[in-house]
């Protein structure tokens, strides 16, 4: 059925929620020094897609204080991407999605457009799912996302709607359609450091001279060294673009599934092409907009 096929491409979000693979949980954690590294010094990398480049000296901001979690100054930083959004009304880009969807990383490119209010969100997907449309705002069309096919033989079913929350739609994706966005994303990463700083067994590095794309970024790169029921992932990056100060990239990777294994991508969202502030309409989320095709 076509709800059965295209759900995992309708409702995602760039955010960093989620959990990690492994159910298996070690001992709880008792009093033990924190784990720490200089913020800007030499760091032992696990490969990744495009890692980031080696680190430079850091901003004393960055500093945790004697007695600070080493994910304090990192918290600081990402509140600071996320004050940089305190004025942005809206936005256009690019965003790369590879997310762990049961046994499969599912791997897709789609064009955004973004509207903090009413919270509205246009996808059109990209490579080989091409011309797939879907589209959310919030309190309209009964607050359900609208999406279609972009071609063969289910494109002729047309549009169809479904609640963000649908029993089909979270058995095919990670997040909800209403968790997408920079916001989201950044308030995510923020809101579980947060918690994360009660405890120990926290490892924090700085990669100054990180590179997206054209993008020069700081990328902060939290690491767990064992499975504990309080931490989620094994290791998490937020990228922070050096101009912009907008996170800009996401990396949830979990714990190796056996002893010296490699830790499992989870999840990663990267968004590129960024444009704020475009001037975005009632047309840019309106299903007859004539460039449309629901």
């Amino acid at each position: 059925m076509f709800e059965s096929r295209c759900l995992a491409w309708c409702l995602f979000a760039v955010m960093c929620g989620g959990i990690a693979m492994q159910t298996a949980q070690a001992e709880e954690p008792v009093a033990r020094p924190l784990e720490r590294s200089t913020p800007g010094g030499p760091a032992a990398r696990t490969k990744v897609t495009q890692p980031p480049a080696a680190t430079v000296a850091t901003p004393s901001a960055t500093e945790p204080a004697a007695d600070e979690h080493p994910l304090k100054p990192a918290i600081r930083m990402a509140q600071e991407g996320l004050d940089a959004l305190a004025d942005i009304s809206d936005y256009q880009a690019s965003i790369a999605r590879r997310e762990m969807v049961g046994n499969e990383l599912v791997v897709e490119t789609m064009q955004m457009k973004f509207r903090e209010e009413p919270f509205s969100v246009y996808l059109l997907f990209g490579g080989a799912n091409a011309g797939r449309e879907v589209l959310y705002i919030d309190g309209r069309n009964d607050n359900k996302l609208l999406a279609h096919e972009g071609s063969g033989l289910t494109s002729f079913i047309g549009t169809i709607s479904l609640a963000p929350d649908s029993p089909q739609v979270l058995k095919q994706s990670r997040h909800m359609i209403t968790d997408i966005g920079l916001r989201n994303m950044i308030g995510a990463i923020i809101t579980r450091w947060e918690e994360e700083s009660q405890f120990g067994e926290c490892d924090v590095k700085y990669y100054h001279n990180a590179k997206l794309n054209d993008r020069e970024c700081v990328a902060i790169e939290c690491t767990h060294p064992r499975p504990r029921r309080q931490f989620k992932f094994h290791i998490s990056r937020l990228y922070l673009d050096k101009e912009t100060k907008l996170g800009i990239r996401v990396e949830n990777y979990g714990f190796p599934l056996q002893a010296g294994g490699k830790p499992v991508l989870i999840e990663e969202y990267t968004y590129s092409n960024l444009k704020t502030n475009v001037g975005l309409t009632e047309i840019d989320f309106d299903r007859k907009n004539p460039g449309y095709k629901f």
